[in-house]
């Protein structure tokens, strides 16, 4: 890990006495990352949003893309009615940073994936960063057998994982119960814990 991210501070060196602010990021991300908005158009959402006014634009999948929030650090871009993007720049070491992208779809309950990449860019092995949290996290107890019977309905595995505006946060929220019955969600309930598992950002890594 160490040698990690020396070789990543190494590579980005370059860029940490310049801006390192979202928003240079979001609008020079790769259009393949972000297939909806093309650069002009994030650059016109994100004035749009520092003018103070609305900054919704129609993308190219005939629907509309909101910027919802940003600060140096975060942005959090409807990109489409059921998904969304969210960015965060994370501190290494002598001013350099990675960006940890979450990507969620909503069809309808929410499901993410996280990917992280250099300042350029380019993708990093998310394996050096962030282990993924394992459907058992959020059990707390085994179901008796009949309870048992309504576990064996969560054949899916479908996680929310949410970026902080206000600090180097990661939250992993369970979803897969919102995907049952509301008879069957109540049954399961009692061997499910109710807090979401928080990952904090420590030497280059999601803990």
């Amino acid at each position: 890990m160490k040698r990690f991210i020396a070789a990543l501070s190494f590579a980005c060196i370059v860029l940490a006495a310049q801006s390192q602010k979202i928003e240079d990021y979001f609008i020079r991300i790769p259009n393949a990352f972000i297939v909806q908005l093309e650069e002009a158009w994030r650059k016109d959402l994100v004035d749009l949003y520092k003018s103070g006014k609305p900054a919704i634009l129609e993308n190219t999948m005939q629907g509309k893309s909101v910027l919802k929030k940003l600060t140096d650090q975060y942005l959090l871009l409807q990109s489409t009615e059921s998904s969304t993007v969210e960015l965060k720049l994370l501190s290494l070491v002598n001013n350099t940073h990675i960006i940890c992208m979450v990507e969620t779809v909503y069809a309808p309950v929410a499901d993410s994936r996280v990917s992280f990449f250099t300042t350029e860019w380019r993708p990093l092995p998310s394996d050096d960063i962030f282990t993924p949290v394992a459907e058992e996290w959020f059990r707390i107890d085994n179901p008796d057998e009949t309870a048992w019977e309504y576990f064996q309905q969560l054949n899916i595995f479908l996680v929310k994982y949410s970026l902080s505006d206000e600090n180097e946060t990661l939250t992993a929220e369970y979803m897969t119960p919102l995907f049952l019955d509301d008879e069957t969600r109540q049954r399961v309930k009692p061997f499910l814990k109710a807090d979401p598992k928080i990952y904090t950002w420590k030497s280059g890594r999601f803990e």
